[in-house]
């Protein structure tokens, strides 16, 4: 079956806050570079949950977060990629997303997924080769609510109601399996950056691993269903491919030994290397102009969301960066702006 998405796609913009700054600084210039994206016409902001480790992420509370930002945007979509649900109390999360779409004015996405990191599971009592199962009852839990489903056999129903989430919910995975599950249930695919290569997909490119996963999603998608599928990848754009190449090269060589923990396979360290082992897309609008164009799922995308990691170059190079992706990559690829309007994002008859 071939699917092929149209040149409208809704492009965004995502952060894991890892500007190299303390926490406070870090939440301020996350909302600045949201504001700038929204100032340059993207569609949607991310953000990602991580609990614990300031070099993952740096921000537990991405509810919180999105909260704070939706106060001081007025139309970007915001968006978490993700909720690490095994980790939460659905309800919880039922009740305080349902929240925040109401005072963002239906501008909530909730992108949610297993999670990976060890550790935080037994931070929280729980058993990491479980994740799978926890996070299929607690989604269950969760659409459930959204649903205005009596919660777990009471008379209790969510309050307020937010049906209108069950049309904006999303799952991540890096399986064929997982892009199953998610189009079987209707939900958005969310596509990482990068996958982890072993040895005998050490030469793979990223599309050759993702399209598998998108032909999974669009095969196991009930009939009529609109397909939703966002795919992430780094792009750090610059003035200058020496510039770009600098901050790639000491942002690279920081996460190579976290992604051979993960099995990741590098066949040379330098820099070129790296940005095409990484899957990143470096350099001048040009440059990541025809490296895009390359990567064949992203015509397949109904959403773009660009992210500076694994690259993290300091602020005021990631402020030129979505400057420079939405005026110089975004209109050369040929992409146009989602101009739906919000009542119909919402899910609003």
């Amino acid at each position: 079956m071939t699917h092929r998405a149209e040149a409208t796609k809704r492009i965004g913009f995502f952060t894991r806050l890892l500007d190299d700054v303390g926490p406070a600084e870090r939440y301020r210039l996350a909302l600045e570079q949201i504001q700038a994206a929204e100032d340059t016409g993207f569609d949607t902001a991310w953000v990602a949950q991580h609990h614990f480790n300031e070099a993952e992420g740096g921000l537990p509370a991405p509810l919180v977060f999105l909260a704070y930002a939706a106060a001081r945007t007025t139309s970007i979509r915001l968006g978490t990629g993700i909720i690490t649900l095994p980790l939460e109390d659905p309800l919880r999360v039922a009740e305080d997303t349902a929240v925040l779409d109401l005072i963002s004015g239906g501008r909530l996405e909730v992108g949610v997924g297993t999670g990976g990191t060890p550790s935080s599971f037994a931070a929280f009592d729980l058993e990491s080769d479980q994740r799978r199962r926890i996070f299929a009852e607690k989604l269950q839990l969760l659409t459930e609510a959204w649903g205005g489903k009596d919660i777990r056999s009471s008379t209790n129903a969510l309050y307020p109601a937010a049906p209108q989430l069950l049309e904006r919910l999303w799952q991540a995975t890096f399986s064929s399996s997982g892009g199953e599950r998610a189009g079987r249930a209707g939900d958005g695919l969310m596509l990482s950056r990068t996958q982890p290569r072993e040895q005998s997909l050490a030469g793979a490119t990223l599309d050759q691993l993702q399209n598998p996963i998108i032909d999974a999603y669009l095969e196991a998608l009930p009939a009529g269903a609109t397909p939703r599928i966002l795919a992430s990848r780094t792009l750090f754009v610059a003035d200058d491919r020496a510039t770009a190449l600098r901050f790639a090269e000491a942002g690279l060589r920081r996460i190579v030994p976290h992604f051979e923990r993960q099995g990741h396979v590098f066949e040379s360290h330098d820099v070129e290397s790296l940005i095409a082992a990484t899957d990143a897309h470096v350099g001048t609008v040009e440059d990541v102009v025809e490296s895009l164009s390359r990567d064949s799922s992203l015509e397949r995308a109904t959403d773009v969301s660009f992210q500076v990691h694994s690259i993290d170059p300091p602020h005021e190079h990631i402020l030129r960066s979505i400057e420079l992706a939405a005026t110089g990559v975004v209109p050369a690829l040929g992409w146009k702006p989602d101009t739906a309007p919000l009542s119909d994002l919402q899910g609003e008859k």
